[in-house]
């Protein structure tokens, strides 16, 4: 099931162009154009849900499973020293877009905390370089 009004479901679908950096049968990750650190990665389900506690217990494990996958990429191919797993439900909780989505935010040990969207890149060919670290290749 799609939501025709959703933002991550238009992505999934294509509608909505995306730097896609892993996919498979029942999960989409691409980079967040709104990031709080480079490589910053959104993780959803392709099957349109709000929260969290709407997924069926199979979804909510290939979500989580596939979260796990993409952070041990980035961690690796960026490099960075560690990372964020974060996931808001509703608006009083941040969320922004109402499809459940996992954010994954490289850290690094040198820099602060950044809990806001930033300019994380310099231009859009360290974007570009970036998002061909980050793409699973299988």
């Amino acid at each position: 099931m799609t939501d025709p009004n959703c933002i991550f479901c238009k992505i999934v679908s294509g509608a909505i162009p995306s730097r896609k950096v892993y996919e498979d049968e029942n999960c989409y990750a691409f980079m967040d154009i709104a990031p709080f650190e480079k490589g910053h990665t959104l993780v959803v389900p392709k099957h349109h849900a709000r929260f969290l506690t709407d997924l069926t217990e199979a979804t909510l494990t290939q979500l989580i499973m596939t979260t796990q996958k993409v952070a041990a990429y980035i961690l690796k191919t960026m490099p960075c020293d560690g990372f964020n797993i974060l996931q808001n439900n509703g608006e009083c909780a941040l969320q922004t877009i109402p499809h459940v989505h996992f954010h994954i935010i490289p850290r690094w040990n040198n820099k602060g905390l950044q809990w806001h969207s930033t300019k994380a890149y310099d231009s859009e060919e360290e974007m570009v370089e970036i998002h061909k670290r980050i793409i699973i290749n299988e």
